[in-house]
């Protein structure tokens, strides 16, 4: 039997340096049998020469497209949206399962081409938890940015400017504590932050980012299903400093606050919002999504343009939301490393994907939501 192919696409999503492959994980699956082909990549964290020396092949930026069919396609974030068929086995995030905008047209490609999606944010073991998410990443990186944009709105007139991924965790955290020192001094005392889905990766990476900033504990409200189960508006988001929202949602829930609550709080303190759940829950577009508990914006950020107001308040302070879905960037090594290892042991079990009891509930959820499909999607 002729061993099976895994094609390493190249990102084009902009400033997305991650990878679902790293050549640690590489080196494995090919020890396994597995034949790697890697494509040359200007933004990926690892350089190409890391992928060649374990023994990869290099391949052509973009050359998944002409790939053998029987060849599995291995991205991380969403394809360009584009019209033509998808014909290979896709296994990537592609945020097409919650009613995201436009996910019609993102779903449709695959059955026109008899291709199929194996879709990352929904490999789940037998117990229904995921075997692997950028969840920790998501909400560091996430906590990290809120403290720094905090401190800059209280040292700055001027919109907090674009960012760029750092190489290590060390160097992230070194400015945050730098940003942080500065508008604490301007403040005259530490922001008190509320996380919620504290117990959570993404909740647990928030948390951890601020200890290691040298946020208190005491200046750390941690939340999770207990404290929010008598259903919101909460007044402990607009009386904080910083609301980062961690949790994971695939039904509505009542509001943890809205432009209202914002509104009807009497010296009100929340000046940054850092929805995470635009990356941990449905990551691209999750701004459209009829499940978000934060309906206070509706533009996703990036890092070029991280915040954007919140429009509509009558009362100082002004109010920034960072709604970056790809936030685990930020720290593209760790984040690609703790993922793919965490990945490895499915992926181990592509050259049998059918038989594989992850692979296989993936399948049936793709084949599930095309059912769903308008037939005007599938006639293009």
């Amino acid at each position: 039997m002729a061993p099976t192919v895994l094609h390493l696409r190249s990102e084009t999503k902009p400033l997305e340096h991650r990878s679902a492959l790293t050549p640690t994980t590489a080196a494995e699956l090919i020890k396994a049998g597995y034949v790697i082909n890697v494509e040359r990549s200007p933004e990926r964290i690892f350089d190409d020469a890391e992928f060649e020396t374990v023994g990869a092949t290099l391949v052509p930026e973009g050359s998944w497209v002409d790939a053998p069919e029987d060849h599995i396609i291995v991205g991380l974030k969403e394809l360009e949206e584009k019209e033509f068929p998808l014909k290979h086995v896709h296994v990537q995030f592609a945020h097409c399962y919650k009613q995201q905008a436009g996910w019609e047209n993102v779903l449709a490609r695959f059955p026109r081409g008899g291709g199929t999606l194996l879709d990352l944010e929904f490999l789940v073991d037998d117990r229904g938890r995921r075997v692997a998410a950028f969840g920790f990443h998501a909400g560091f990186a996430g906590a990290a940015l809120a403290l720094e944009v905090w401190a800059w709105q209280l040292t700055h007139s001027e919109p907090f400017p674009g960012v760029s991924s750092y190489p290590n965790e060390d160097a992230l955290i070194a400015d945050v504590k730098k940003a942080l020192a500065q508008g604490v001094e301007k403040a005259g005392e530490m922001p008190q932050v509320i996380v919620i889905g504290a117990l959570g990766r993404c909740g647990s990476g928030a948390v951890a980012a601020l200890q290691k900033a040298g946020v208190p504990d005491d200046k750390i409200l941690k939340w999770d299903m207990a404290e929010t189960a008598v259903g919101g508006p909460f007044k402990e988001i607009p009386e904080s400093s910083i609301f980062v929202n961690c949790i994971y949602l695939a039904s509505k829930i009542p509001n943890f606050v809205n432009l209202e609550s914002l509104n009807n709080t009497p010296n009100r303190k929340l000046s940054v919002v850092c929805d995470v759940s635009a990356n941990a829950n449905t990551g691209k577009k999750d701004t459209t999504s009829p499940f978000t508990p934060v309906p206070i914006y509706t533009v996703a950020t990036t890092f070029d343009n991280p915040t954007v107001p919140v429009d509509g308040l009558t009362s100082e302070p002004a109010c920034s939301v960072i709604s970056i879905d790809h936030l685990p960037s930020l720290l593209p090594r760790e984040a690609s490393e703790a993922f793919s290892r965490d990945l490895i042991p499915s992926l181990l079990t592509l050259n049998d994907w059918h038989n594989s009891p992850v692979w296989s509930r993936a399948e049936k959820l793709y084949k599930d939501k095309v059912a769903t499909l308008p037939p005007s999607a599938l006639e293009k």
